[in-house]
């Protein structure tokens, strides 16, 4: 089943390390994949958005005119992009920036507070990576087990504690989502 998702924010939040995560889990877990990164003109705190469709099988355009899941870190992004998730969608939204968004009635909204969990967690930087864990146990799009992979592929180099960290998110994140079970 064909699935898009924009992750947008602003430079810095973890934007396209979620994005590209998702694009390489999936992969290996055989699925087809795209990732499509876009940025704004600035180089720190701009606009950031990118774009992951996962198949099953091969993708023709990596470009939807509007995407399954919307995942918005800030209230620009949710300005700008708010639209953008087509009815029936999920839109995910991080409340500790978004506080009462303005919420559409034909798609449905998950809100959490994953800066606020992130500090929690122990560092601002695993935000993104509530974010993903949240989007899995909701969708299941890709398996926790695979994800847990990448991220261990991706913080090899890193002190084990980062690792760590980001698991913990990650598992913080899937009990979260599925609390809000959808079926894609």
């Amino acid at each position: 089943m064909k699935q898009s998702f924009v992750f947008s924010g602003s430079g810095g939040q973890g934007i396209m390390s979620a994005g590209i995560t998702l694009a390489h889990t999936a992969i290996d877990m055989g699925k087809h994949a795209t990732y499509l990164p876009e940025y704004g003109p600035e180089q720190r705190g701009g606009s950031a958005k990118c774009t992951v469709v996962i198949n099953d099988a091969p993708i023709v355009s990596p470009l939807p005119t509007r995407c399954d899941n919307l995942i918005v870190m800030n209230e620009q992004a949710y300005r700008k992009f708010g639209e953008d998730v087509k009815p029936g969608g999920v839109l995910l939204i991080n409340s500790s920036r978004i506080p009462a968004p303005e919420t559409r009635d034909d798609v449905t909204v998950i809100a959490a507070p994953v800066d606020d969990i992130a500090l929690e967690l122990g560092s601002p930087r695993i935000a993104n990576t509530v974010l993903l864990g949240i989007l899995i146990g909701a969708t299941e799009i890709v398996a926790k087990e695979t994800l847990a992979l990448s991220l261990e592929d991706k913080f090899k180099e890193k002190k084990p504690e980062i690792l760590e960290m980001n698991i913990k998110a990650l598992d913080r994140g899937i009990a979260i989502g599925a609390q809000h079970k959808l079926k894609v």
